[in-house]
């Protein structure tokens, strides 16, 4: 009868040691596109960029404004604008025009022209062409005066209790008021003196721009600096109203004052009204008034809409890639990890547990074996 070779428990103990020392496989995962909430992010992500774009486009228009103030305030240190009697001479041509001017203009409801204020009508029809002549003649010369640039930029506007920087322009047309502040034909030019109010015009509520959209927190004691060529005229806000557009006296200028009026629709997007904020001049020109309207714009600062965009974007993206991972199957990790270890024991030379004989039970099993014989 064949012996079997003594079985050495050591070994047994060592194999035991060995499986427990094989890795033991991690959980398997894959990634695929969760199409559902994805397409929920992408409609989140554009709801945030829905809210945020009137921020952005303020922000980048408020750049090109202050892009265009730049540029005049480096021009005014070139000839001829750096003369000072060549300064001297436009801003004394400019208050001969304002001493010729009959002040009073018509804000006429949806409207940005002046109606009106530039004298009678004659009954002659000589009359009405001598006077339509000396209309264009007057809007020829009042779109070269205070012009440095050459690009019918004015001068600028500064309300620091407003955040307000922006570049003036000759006129109220349509175009000039989407990219700044107008001044409005019909009323004195912006370089002060006793009997005259400057009227400057702007949009509220543009979709693209911010403008004058703060106006009606204007309050009294507020400064408003205006700089036209090298000087700076500074004015204090002494009167803020709504009124109907008939109302055209609330923009006549007053005998003994200078006077400054900023102007902008109300109610939004029925701009049926117009606020008034006046302001009256100061003299002298406060010193920190000077330097700041001479200096370069600080507006629009630092965009804090990036934040939130990034910030949205990087959310959604983590989310997406998160809610992607998928586990495999548990049944197929563990028939893998199985086949594994029979690989192993197998190459190890050992029989798997269970399948070979029991050493203690063989002389039993032989002694019973010999009893039947």
């Amino acid at each position: 009868m064949q012996e079997h070779p003594a079985h050495d428990p050591a070994e047994t103990t060592s194999h035991d040691a060995d499986r427990a020392a094989l890795p033991i496989p991690a959980r398997a995962r894959r990634w695929q596109m969760p199409w559902l909430n994805f397409v929920a992010c992408v409609v989140v992500i554009v709801g945030v960029g829905v809210f945020l774009y009137p921020h952005i486009a303020s922000w980048f228009s408020q750049k090109e404004q202050s892009r265009v103030t730049e540029i005049a305030l480096k021009q005014l240190d070139q000839p001829p604008n750096n003369d000072p009697d060549f300064t001297a001479a436009e801003v004394e041509r400019a208050r001969e025009y304002n001493d010729a001017l009959m002040s009073g203009a018509m804000l006429e409801a949806g409207g940005n022209i002046p109606v009106g204020g530039a004298g009678a009508a004659g009954g002659a029809d000589s009359d009405a062409s001598d006077a339509g002549t000396q209309s264009e003649k007057a809007h020829l010369e009042y779109e070269s005066m205070l012009d440095p640039t050459g690009s019918g930029f004015m001068g600028r506007l500064k309300y620091n209790a407003l955040d307000i920087d922006l570049p003036i322009y000759h006129g109220t047309e349509d175009e000039t008021l989407l990219k700044g502040v107008g001044h409005l034909e019909g009323t004195s030019l912006p370089v002060g003196g006793e009997g005259n109010r400057s009227v400057l015009t702007a949009h509220r509520g543009l979709p693209t721009a911010t403008l004058f959209n703060e106006l009606d927190r204007g309050k009294k004691g507020d400064i408003i600096s205006v700089t036209v060529l090298d000087s700076v005229y500074s004015y204090r806000v002494i009167d803020t109203q709504v009124i109907s557009p008939e109302k055209t006296e609330a923009i006549l200028p007053v005998d003994g004052e200078d006077l400054l009026t900023l102007v902008t629709c109300t109610p939004l997007g029925i701009n049926s009204h117009r606020i008034l904020v006046t302001a009256e001049r100061i003299t002298p020109t406060p010193p920190g008034e000077a330097k700041s309207s001479m200096s370069t714009p600080e507006l629009p600062g630092f965009p804090w809409w990036i934040i939130a965009a990034g910030a949205s974007i990087i959310i959604a993206g983590a989310y997406v890639w998160r809610t992607g991972r998928v586990a495999v199957p548990a049944g197929a990790g563990a028939g893998a990890t199985g086949a594994a270890t029979t690989g192993a024991e197998t190459t190890d030379g050992a029989e798997p547990a269970g399948t070979g004989p029991d050493e203690n039970a063989a002389p039993e099993t032989r002694v019973r074996g010999r009893h039947r014989r």
